[in-house]
């Protein structure tokens, strides 16, 4: 996938994670003010920020699906070890 992660993706990923905006923020790094800010379209964050979100979402799990004309999306990797 590219470096960039739409807004509906990461609230979609949160929701197969089971996750807050306040976990994904504390475990990406950023504010949760700024998640927040990202998911509801109010702000553009800088790939820095969103290099962090989709790290944390991608160490818990998450594969990102590229837009291949199917539009974008996310999924919860397949348990090799029992770990997702």
């Amino acid at each position: 996938m590219t470096d960039a992660i739409l807004p509906a993706q990461s609230r979609a990923a949160r929701g197969l994670l089971d996750w807050s905006r306040e976990k994904l923020a504390e475990t990406g790094g950023v504010p949760a003010r700024t998640v927040a800010d990202f998911e509801l379209g109010n702000t553009t964050p800088r790939a820095s920020t969103t290099a962090k979100l989709m790290g944390a979402l991608e160490a818990a799990g998450i594969e990102f699906i590229a837009e291949n004309g199917g539009g974008a999306g996310v999924r919860l990797r397949k348990s090799t070890n029992g770990m997702f």
